[in-house]
């Protein structure tokens, strides 16, 4: 959607919604878990954490007196490139990112089984699986030069029901970059202010661990929400802190 058709955002003023930031890590024999339990195996971890994830922010949206009748909605960064590169002398530079996203209804994220939202997760990745849906992005966006354009997912309002948007940094070779006074320890991300939408960030965890394969997650969403996830899935999500990162 082009940016000039976006609202005037509402002022927040309770706590519980405005949107902050946290940093978690996942063991690596969780996130297996979950993928077994999402799908038995047969879908990826960042879509099965994604709807663990939905169905989690679904429960917490049916504490509110309001939100329970609304829709929630999910979106997924998908990068186009690979797709792109199927072309052959294909002279394409830069990123071309594609942000799909669903909607369902709270009540039927809470009460369905997870392996169900897995595949309505499944479904909504389904439709940017080709070079004809980027290359078709990228001429939409060219039509409306020079006017910004965005997913969306982004314009989201504050009464449309919960919505947050997943992407994964795990190819992201934060370990390999040195500014000439050595590797960083750890890297993470900043939103800045203005879309109502969540946003989840996942990264390759730096810690070598015996459970190799470690995630850490980026987290931007509603205070009400962090706490939350903190109550009901603190088997899951482990607050980053020194110890973890053994500095």
């Amino acid at each position: 959607m082009p940016l000039t058709s976006l609202s005037v955002p509402q002022e927040i003023t309770d706590e519980d919604y405005i949107l902050t930031s946290s940093i978690y890590y996942i063991k690596a024999d969780v996130l297996a878990k979950l993928q077994t339990l999402a799908s038995n195996g047969k879908r990826t971890k960042l879509e099965s954490f994604s709807a663990f994830l939905w169905k989690l922010l679904a429960k917490h949206a049916a504490t509110d007196s309001v939100l329970p009748t609304k829709n929630s909605k999910l979106g997924i960064v998908v990068d186009g490139r690979k797709k792109l590169m199927e072309q052959e002398n294909c002279n394409y530079f830069g990123n071309v990112l594609s942000v799909p996203f669903g909607e369902q209804r709270i009540d039927d994220l809470i009460h369905k089984p997870l392996s169900w939202v897995n595949d309505e997760v499944h479904k909504l990745l389904e439709s940017t699986m080709t070079k004809d849906h980027f290359l078709n992005l990228i001429d939409w966006i060219e039509t409306r030069r020079p006017i910004p354009v965005l997913s969306r997912i982004y314009g989201t309002g504050f009464n449309d029901g919960p919505a947050f948007v997943v992407s994964s940094g795990k190819s992201f070779p934060v370990t390999q970059i040195d500014f000439g006074w050595g590797s960083p320890v750890f890297g993470s991300y900043h939103l800045p202010p203005g879309s109502r939408a969540g946003y989840v960030m996942t990264m390759p965890s730096p810690v070598e661990t015996d459970g190799a394969g470690d995630w850490i997650v980026y987290l931007h969403l509603t205070k009400g929400q962090l706490r939350f996830i903190e109550q009901e899935a603190a088997h899951v999500f482990n607050p980053v802190d020194n110890d973890y990162l053994k500095i």
